[in-house]
C-alpha cells in the first residue's frame, strides 16, 4: 500500500472515531459556548473529537503539521504533510439536534491538498477523495451532475458568523439565486454541501468567509468528482476558504456571472 493510501485509511479511521463520539452525544445535554460571535458555537463534543484526531495524528505521524479549528496540534511550514481538521462541521446544527453535521479532514502534501475525507455519522456516509484517483462515497465512485441550466439547478450556500455586523453578508447573492435557481438550500455544513455537489445531490454551492478546515477536504472532493471550484472571479480556489464557488462544471460560469451582478429587484 502506498503512503498516500495508508494516510487516507488512517484519516477514515479517525473520522469514524470522531463520528462515534458525535452519535453517542447526539441529542444529549451539551455544554454550549460561543467563540467569535453569539452564533459561533463550540461544544465539548467538538473538543473531544479534535482531541481524538490530534492524538492519533501525533501517535502515528509525529512529524506532520496540524491545522485544527479548535486550535489543537502544531502547525509548522516545513512539514511535508499537513492535516487540516474540522472535528465537527455544523456545530450549531449539532447543538440543536438538527442532523446535518460531519467530520472533515483534508491533508496537504507539499502545499497541495492530496486527500479529503468527510464523514456523516448520522447516515453513515464516508466520502473520500485522493488527488488523481477520483472521489467515492462508501467505496462507490461519485460524480457531479450534468445540469447546465441554472433555472433547473439546486444550489446551496451559507452565512458567515459575522453576518450580523458585516456589510459583506451574502444576502444580495442569496436574493439573486432565489430569483434564478430552481431551489436554494442553506443547511449549515459547508463540508457536506461540497460533498453533495461532488455526488450530484447539489448542482452548485457558494459561500463567503469560510476557513481552510471548511473547504480543504470538500474542494478536493468536488474536483475529483469532475466538478469545478474557484474564487468569485473564477480564479483558483482559495485555500483560505475566504471565497468559495463550487459547481458541477457546466453551471460554473453562470454562477460566477450571477455572483458578479446586483441582486434582482
Amino acid at each position: 500500500m502506498s503512503e498516500l493510501h495508508a494516510i487516507a485509511d488512517l484519516a477514515e479511521e479517525m473520522a469514524r472515531g470522531a463520528g462515534a463520539i458525535q452519535r453517542e452525544r447526539y441529542e444529549t445535554k451539551l455544554e454550549v459556548r460561543t467563540k467569535s460571535a453569539a452564533i459561533d458555537l463550540v461544544t465539548e463534543v467538538d473538543q473531544a473529537c479534535e482531541a481524538l484526531i490530534i492524538e492519533a495524528i501525533e501517535r502515528h505521524r509525529p512529524g506532520d503539521a496540524i491545522l485544527a479549528e479548535e486550535g489543537g496540534g502544531q502547525d509548522f511550514p516545513e512539514a511535508e504533510w499537513r492535516w487540516i481538521v474540522d472535528p465537527l462541521d455544523g456545530t450549531t446544527n449539532y447543538a440543536h439536534g438538527y442532523p446535518r453535521f460531519c467530520v472533515s479532514i483534508g491533508i496537504e502534501h507539499r502545499g497541495q491538498t492530496a486527500i479529503g475525507v468527510v464523514y456523516d455519522p448520522i447516515v453513515d456516509e464516508m466520502y473520500r477523495a485522493i488527488r488523481g484517483e477520483g472521489a467515492q462515497r462508501n467505496g462507490t465512485p461519485i460524480h457531479t451532475s450534468s445540469e447546465s441550466d441554472l433555472s433547473r439547478a439546486l444550489i446551496a450556500t451559507g452565512f458567515a458568523y459575522d453576518v450580523r455586523r458585516s456589510e459583506n453578508d451574502n444576502l444580495n447573492h442569496f436574493a439573486s439565486f432565489v430569483k434564478t435557481a430552481r431551489a436554494l438550500r442553506r443547511d449549515g455544513s459547508a463540508a457536506l454541501d461540497l460533498c453533495y455537489v461532488a455526488s450530484g445531490r447539489l448542482d452548485g454551492f457558494w459561500e463567503l468567509t469560510l476557513h481552510p478546515w471548511d473547504v480543504a477536504a470538500g474542494n478536493l472532493m468536488v474536483e475529483e468528482a469532475g466538478g469545478r471550484v474557484s474564487d468569485l472571479a473564477g480564479g483558483p480556489a482559495l485555500r483560505s476558504g475566504r471565497e468559495t464557488v463550487a459547481s458541477n462544471g457546466p453551471l460554473h460560469d453562470a454562477m460566477l456571472a450571477l455572483l458578479a451582478t446586483p441582486p434582482t429587484k
